[in-house]
């Protein structure tokens, strides 16, 4: 019987031992999570018994892998994907023991402050993590000098005025989420929350999408005529890697004193009138 072949890459040598049919199964998204896990990790300091937090896991794979390849104890959250389905996968690959599945949205983590020696997004981020606001949120998750890395799908340079032709046919309003890995090294630097450690794409990334993509949706002709038509122009994967500092982060908003409830209160002040404007004709 021939060898499989699909989904081999010289380039990830570790994702290359996990079987297509396995993978393939358990696709979520515009990238193979084991490549872009493996690519992230390069740069990311993971080790036996840290505590990881894999966010927007999707299926779980890459969970699965960050803790047979580096033996991380990995929490796999995701709010889109059944958690007792990943639970499933994740017994099968025989690692319940260390990969725990759990539904949740990642603007409500139910984790105490400073739990996580580091936090990934496998190419998730984007969905939740523009928010001017959430770096401030999420950092207080990991400890201080732990990591927090990102890699997915993006953008390599910024669309500046209208939408390139070649892209118009599948742009839809939610990719207004993507974007280059410039953008998000502002993003995060402005927040003086971390140090930004590395910041880069992969070098033919485009290929490697389009390379996933006929493996686990040959069909998608329209996102695979895109890719072929950009080349690399705009579409692409990038990473980001920084460290939490030292030091207090900002309460969040929803953490600041307000009423626990309703108390009724005078709705005028004296003299005021009872009738509202329209029945007075205004």
């Amino acid at each position: 019987m021939p060898r499989d072949t699909r989904l081999l890459s010289a380039r990830f040598p570790r994702s290359s031992r996990y079987h297509p049919e396995w993978l393939i199964a358990s696709a979520s998204g515009a990238a193979n999570p084991l490549w872009i896990a493996e690519w992230l990790a390069e740069e990311m300091d993971l080790r036996p018994g840290m505590r990881v937090l894999d966010l927007g896991c999707g299926r779980a794979a890459s969970s699965i892998f960050l803790h047979r390849e580096f033996g991380a104890q990995v929490w796999a959250v995701d709010l889109w994907f059944n958690a007792s389905e990943n639970l499933q996968r994740i017994r099968d690959a025989g690692v319940e023991e260390s990969v725990f599945p759990l539904h949740a949205d990642a603007r409500a983590l139910p984790f105490a402050e400073e739990f996580f020696d580091a936090i990934v997004g496998i190419d998730s981020f984007v969905y939740y993590g523009t928010d001017d606001l959430y770096l401030n949120y999420l950092a207080r998750f990991v400890k201080p000098g732990g990591q927090i890395g990102i890699a997915g799908a993006g953008l390599l340079r910024e669309i500046e005025g209208p939408l390139p032709e070649h892209l118009q046919e599948w742009w839809t309003q939610d990719h207004w989420c993507l974007h280059s890995v410039t953008w998000w090294r502002r993003h995060w630097d402005r927040t003086g929350i971390v140090d930004i450690q590395l910041a880069g794409t992969l070098p033919d990334g485009w290929h490697l999408w389009l390379d996933w993509l006929r493996a686990v949706a040959p069909e998608n002709d329209q996102e695979i005529h895109v890719l072929e038509a950009d080349r690399g122009d705009y579409l692409g994967y990038l990473r980001l890697v920084s460290r939490r500092r030292q030091g207090k982060l900002s309460e969040p908003v929803l953490s600041l004193s307000v009423p626990p409830h309703y108390e009724k209160r005078q709705l005028l002040r004296e003299g005021g009138s009872d009738v509202p404007p329209r029945a007075r004709g205004i």
